[in-house]
């Protein structure tokens, strides 16, 4: 990359924040924004609740204007388990259900620290297994028209949604979109594995720091981030899994990890499906509809749902 490229998007440099702090500050921001922009959606979508064992969950369902799929995407936002809401994501979820032509259920999970692992995940996995044992529930006739797409945290959920229900021995989704997931514990550049930690993690968005801060905050037991439902690349086994588009984002430090998940759910049996993003920043989802990297991802996104359609694995 040159020298020009560099400072422009050093325009996008992360805020130097201590999230173990400041996550209350950054929520406050994401709700002042959120009712700038939000009114304009609203059209967009209807508030409804999944009643689970362990209480009521809201979920706001963005139809889109033209429905040209009958899938459901069940969408677990970003925002390091510890920031982010329905609220705050509405752009990109209605974003998300006009370029794909399908309805999106946007899952509003507990946040950390309040509510630390596996608070967050249980509510993913509960408003899941529920969609998938009574897919009517969604709207749809077959359980392979439910879809799990998650960002960054989010796609760390899915990815642990689906590992929880092989486990259990429930039905899995037929297909999963993870969007620069979340997949390991260790963001150290100095001991992680992997080589975009070391080189993008203190340059854009996300730096190491504030993924150590949001883990603590997430997990404060430090030994209990190698489980699988926190880092899946610690799984033994991902056997069973859904179809599985990983879509990474160049200049971030999640890259390398994300595509690892990807060949090793490749390795194990699973049809899977890895685009690299080039140039792009973590978060890109929540780009304008203009930006090269959100337009890419979604050609990326149809493409996918169109080549496997409904399925569930065996």
């Amino acid at each position: 990359m040159n020298r020009l490229s560099r400072a422009v998007l050093g325009l996008f440099a992360a805020p130097r924040l201590n999230l173990r702090e400041d996550y209350p500050k950054v929520r406050r921001m994401q709700q002042a924004f959120s009712s700038l922009v939000g009114p304009r959606y609203r059209s967009a979508y209807r508030e409804t609740v999944a009643a689970t064992d362990h209480g009521d969950i809201p979920v706001r369902v963005f139809q889109p204007r033209q429905r040209r799929r009958q899938d459901v995407l069940l969408f677990f936002h970003g925002g390091g388990w510890v920031t982010g809401d329905i609220e705050s994501y509405t752009p990109a979820c209605a974003t998300m259900a006009e370029l794909t032509g399908c309805v999106v259920a946007s899952v509003d999970y507990r946040l950390a620290p309040e509510y630390p692992f596996p608070a967050g995940l249980q509510d993913c996995f509960d408003v899941t297994r529920r969609l998938l044992q009574d897919p009517r529930r969604a709207g749809v006739q077959e359980a392979g028209q439910i879809v799990l797409v998650g960002d960054s945290a989010g796609g760390n959920l899915a990815a642990a949604v689906s590992l929880m229900l092989r486990e259990r021995g429930l039905p899995v989704a037929g297909r999963q979109i993870l969007l620069y997931p979340v997949t390991h514990w260790d963001h150290d550049p100095h001991t992680s594995p992997f080589a975009s930690v070391r080189h993008h993690g203190e340059d854009y968005r996300l730096t190491n720091s504030e993924v150590q801060d949001y883990f603590e905050l997430y997990v404060p037991e430090a030994r209990e981030r190698r489980n699988p439902l926190v880092a899946p690349l610690m799984a033994p086994d991902l056997t069973g899994q859904p179809a599985s588009l990983v879509i990474t984002a160049e200049l971030d430090l999640l890259c390398d990890e994300g595509e690892e998940y990807g060949r090793l759910l490749r390795a194990a049996g699973n049809e899977v499906r890895i685009h690299r993003v080039d140039s792009a920043l973590h978060g890109f989802i929540a780009l304008p509809r203009f930006s090269r990297s959100l337009r890419e991802a979604y050609e990326v996104i149809n493409a996918f749902l169109d080549d496997f359609p409904d399925e569930v694995p065996a």
